[in-house]
């Protein structure tokens, strides 16, 4: 079916047709695949994919198999999801206007990084870690996660191309990284408790044979 429009798509705005994209707070238009927009795409990227892992939740809970020790996933994948807005936010800000920044909505600040900790802590507490890496694949849910944990590694990767060009002035003073490490951290942990949530073992890497 057409329809007329009377004027452009809000959406479709045709001003990234050259290749260019704009960021947070005005400056220079950057191409796509610039450094800066790498970064905070593979954040979104990792945004979309946490959201599989919360829609297999929701299917779940539906259908009503969704384990009683999970209840609290589907909140906590929500936060996370917000959280990566404000670290994609914070990537995307234009270089010399970070004083326009706010912390916890468009910079990550240290109350973030201590709110994974926390979870890292309380998580770890109540699953068996595996002694050697693992397979995933033993859930739809932990598979989800895994991947959510490698595209955040990748996040991380892209923004030290960023944040920290020099290496010899690299520090772990940057919120940032330290928010995306202690992620994917959390994440794997995550998959762990999907995994036990549904009476499943991880697959170690070495076959036993």
């Amino acid at each position: 079916m057409t329809e007329k429009r009377d004027r452009p798509s809000s959406v479709a705005t045709g001003r990234g047709d050259d290749g260019t994209t704009g960021l947070l707070f005005g400056g220079d238009r950057i191409y796509k695949d610039d450094p800066r927009a790498e970064a905070y795409g593979t954040v979104d990227e990792a945004v979309a994919v946490l959201g599989l892992a919360r829609a297999e939740l929701a299917t779940k809970a539906q259908f009503g198999t969704l384990p009683r020790i999970l209840d609290r996933l589907p909140a906590i994948i929500l936060d996370i999801q917000r959280e990566l807005f404000v670290v994609g936010a914070e990537l995307a800000t234009a270089p010399g206007a970070e004083a326009k920044q706010r912390p916890g909505r468009t910079k990550v600040d240290q109350a973030m990084v201590s709110r994974l900790d926390e979870l890292l802590a309380e998580t770890e507490a109540h699953v068996s870690l595996p002694a050697e890496f693992v397979v995933p694949g033993q859930t739809r849910l932990s598979a989800a996660l895994e991947l959510a944990r490698t595209v955040v590694r990748r996040a991380e990767r892209r923004a030290v191309s960023i944040r920290c060009p020099d290496r010899a002035s690299a520090s772990a003073d940057d919120p940032l990284l330290r928010y995306l490490n202690r992620l994917a951290d959390l994440l794997w942990i995550l998959a762990r408790a999907a995994e036990q949530g549904e009476a499943r073992e991880a697959v170690p890497s070495r076959s036993r044979e």
